[in-house]
């Protein structure tokens, strides 16, 4: 099953590759407008919590078939905690799109949309509910999980307001409309979003992290011979 397993985390890895490389050549042929740069646009493209969430997926499952194709044993825990990372941010892309953002805009190449926002999340899922168990990560993992998304919208709020619209020539860009204070009436209604985004994060973090530690393999326990007892 592990060698399966691992083709299938390598072929999900290469579609999701495609996708980002199929969308990042959408956004690059972008005509930045006047007070824009082409600078701005690849920034921007990386800005995008979606591009980042299936970077993380990408890696995770290059080095996660990788380790379980070559190595023996449970992977180290930085690939433990790189794929409970990659999980909880596809999990999340996933939910966030589809509930608050699908039909807002129209995808320039669907099936690199479909990848990103849908198929690639749903594998992430699967691979934690059936792939051969990871290692068992403690609880304090969820609190190094959600560090990548705060430092995101911090980021984001900064920069936003810092930023001429590539498509626009607005003197800001968000990357999502949710965390545009523009579009929300000011940062009040952008701060119960991120309040309740952070809380998604949170929980789901907790989830991942939880049903890695159900599905762990305990250590064998060594034999104790009758000479050993005191």
């Amino acid at each position: 099953m592990t060698k399966t397993w691992s083709i299938l985390r390598l072929a999900m890895a290469a579609l999701i590759l495609a996708a980002v490389v199929t969308e990042f050549g959408n956004a690059m042929s972008t005509v930045p407008a006047e007070g824009s740069s082409t600078a701005t646009v690849l920034v921007n493209f990386f800005s995008y919590f979606t591009i980042q969430s299936n970077l993380f997926a990408l890696a995770a499952l290059v080095v996660g078939a990788f380790w379980a194709l070559t190595r023996p044993g449970p992977e180290p825990v930085w690939i433990a905690v790189l794929l409970a990372a990659a999980t909880t941010f596809m999990t999340i892309t996933g939910l966030v799109y589809n509930l608050l953002l699908r039909g807002i805009a129209l995808a320039a190449t669907p099936w690199a949309n479909e990848v990103l926002h849908l198929i690639g999340p749903i594998f992430l899922i699967l691979d934690l509910f059936f792939a051969p168990p990871r290692r068992r990560l403690p609880w304090r993992t969820v609190g190094v999980v959600i560090a990548w998304p705060i430092l995101w919208v911090v980021y984001t709020l900064l920069r936003g307001e810092n930023v001429v619209s590539p498509l626009t020539g607005e003197g800001w860009w968000y990357p999502y409309p949710f965390l545009n204070p523009h579009v929300q009436d000011g940062y009040l209604v952008v701060s119960f979003y991120v309040a309740g985004i952070a809380a998604a994060f949170t929980l789901v973090a907790w989830g991942v992290v939880a049903v890695g530690r159900r599905r762990d393999v305990p250590e064998p326990v060594a034999a104790v011979s009758l000479g050993d007892t005191p």
